[in-house]
């Protein structure tokens, strides 16, 4: 029985030790080389120091130097953060102090942008850096400089002991966006991951002879699931971070590969492509998440690749996958974000905690494995968050945590779900949450506001746009473009608004607060008009 996350990799390398595990351009490594290459990391961390459950950070690009360290920290018995490699400077060095990061493990590029950050992270002793030696001047005095030991046919040390760890143990951070101020840390443990490849791979009906292409980040939870959803079968998984929407076409054709997942912005720009017979003969499905596939976009990728099979899914970082749509039930209810995943069970809940009846909005709650365990260092919001599931026994002493999402959906009489809208003025666009407090508190410092509001609006092809209200200093006035250029120096261009609109005063309801709903419906169709 698979329980360790690793472990996904070593079993499979025991039963088809020279079957492709992970490619990445010309480089192509066996899961056989893929297991020695995780060890190699994992006695290397422990011998460096690092204690059971610290953590390690991977901040990189998508390479095989990042699969390598993220699967050898777990290996490690330690815990691996990866940190999405657009992120600015302070949005990584929040990450680091966050959670308290001990080891670094980046490239030279990448260590040399976080020169001015880097000292303030008093908790890093060690970086690791993937591409070579570093001079000593490029990291702070208190941290250390480590080569990264893992050439090719390196065997792990015998001498050093990894730290034994269990299935409930911890073995990720992953961060992720809020409704209020910079990202939190979801704990995921090995059961979490392990338990949620399995199911994903379940209901994908992936096998070893599939080869899984890995668009999405590795910091994303739907990306990093690509790996385990592969590495649970013993597919492939082939690494790219492609340019342009026409070298994906091309990388299916060319690598044969079998199944693709994505977020609506990405299927958007791949929809109207011409795909070569090559490719519409190996690939079986493409699936969906982070936010609703508009339905034309989805039409136009079932006409280009009418054999493979469309799976529209919906999930929570802090509970991985939560639901699935069947291909079978596409057409008759393509507005549906289905019904629950293997080994989960969704809830529509009203605010009493009493469970809602067909059609009748309430809280989409998600019980089960793959439930996290909450936020690093944060109990008031984890208490908001994860909750007793309802239903459970009032004799039950210790209660089963459920995710309580904030997402508002109605569960029609044959169980189907549907997405209503979200509670917590969470802003979903190009695929990521983006906190609208995050974006105000950037523009806040940028020094020429008095007030300003960031809202959501929907937009055609990239799910929202972010639209920011802001009313000027005494005497002054709001220079939009400014204030732009100032976001796209701080912010990843993601978080980067679209609008910027003056308002001489935010409307404010009885309580004194802003109404956020309120304020982003008077701009809707604001990006349709421009489309």
């Amino acid at each position: 029985m698979t329980t360790l996350l690793q472990d996904l990799i070593f079993k499979t390398a025991a039963r088809t030790p020279d079957a492709e595990a992970l490619k990445h351009r010309d480089t192509a490594l066996s899961y056989a080389e893929l297991r020695d290459r995780v060890e190699t990391v994992a006695t290397q961390l422990v011998g460096l120091g690092v204690d059971r459950a610290e953590r390690v950070a991977v901040y990189l690009e998508k390479r095989i130097e990042a699969v390598v360290a993220m699967f050898g920290a777990a290996a490690a018995g330690a815990v691996f953060v990866p940190v999405s490699p657009v992120l600015r400077p302070n949005q990584v060095a929040h990450i680091l102090k966050d959670c308290n990061v001990r080891v670094l493990i980046t490239s030279h590029a990448r260590l040399e942008s976080l020169s001015e950050v880097l000292p303030g992270c008093h908790d890093l002793n060690t970086i690791i850096l993937v591409d070579g030696d570093a001079k000593a001047e490029a990291a702070p005095r208190h941290v250390s400089l480590e080569s990264w030991d893992n050439t090719r046919g390196a065997r792990k040390r015998n001498d050093v002991r990894l730290h034994r760890v269990i299935d409930i143990d911890m073995a990720a951070i992953f961060y992720t966006s809020g409704s209020t101020g910079m990202p939190k840390g979801v704990v995921l443990s090995h059961r979490n991951l392990v338990t949620g490849g399995l199911s994903v791979s379940e209901y994908l009906e992936n096998t070893s002879s599939d080869r899984i292409l890995s668009l999405l980040a590795l910091n994303f939870d739907a990306g990093f699931s690509q790996l385990t959803t592969g590495f649970y079968v013993g597919a492939a998984v082939v690494l790219t971070d492609f340019l342009f929407p026409r070298d994906v076409v091309s990388i299916v054709a060319k690598e044969g590969i079998t199944g693709i997942g994505g977020v609506p912005p990405l299927w958007n720009q791949l929809a109207d492509l011409p795909w070569p017979p090559e490719a519409q003969r190996s690939m079986r499905y493409f699936s969906n998440t982070g936010d609703r596939m508009p339905k034309k976009t989805l039409d136009l990728l079932r006409k280009a690749l009418p054999n493979t099979k469309p799976y529209l899914m919906y999930g929570l970082t802090e509970s991985f996958r939560s639901t699935y749509l069947p291909p079978a039930e596409v057409d008759r209810r393509p507005d549906s974000i289905g019904k629950a995943v293997p080994n989960a069970e969704i809830l529509v809940v009203r605010e009493d905690g009493t469970l809602c009846g067909p059609n009748e909005p309430g809280e989409l709650v998600h019980r089960g494995a793959f439930v996290s365990l909450g936020y690093w260092n944060d109990p008031e919001r984890t208490a908001e968050r994860f909750k007793p599931a309802p239903g459970q026994p009032s004799e039950l002493v210790m209660k089963e945590m459920a995710v309580w999402s904030g997402d508002t959906v109605r569960m029609d009489e044959e169980g189907f779900l549907y997405f209503i809208g979200r509670t917590d003025g969470m802003i979903k666009t190009s695929g990521y949450r983006v906190s609208p407090t995050e974006v105000e508190d950037v523009i806040y410092a940028q020094g020429s506001v008095k007030e300003v509001v960031a809202v959501g609006v929907p937009h055609p092809t990239i799910g929202q746009g972010i639209v920011v209200v802001c009313t000027p200093r005494e005497g002054g006035k709001v220079d939009g473009e400014t204030i732009l250029e100032y976001c796209r120096g701080a912010l990843p261009m993601y978080m980067v608004p679209h609008h910027v609109i003056e308002r001489a005063t935010i409307e404010r309801n009885a309580n004194g607060k802003i109404d956020r709903k309120k304020l982003a419906d008077e701009f809707t169709g604001l990006f349709a008009a421009k489309s």
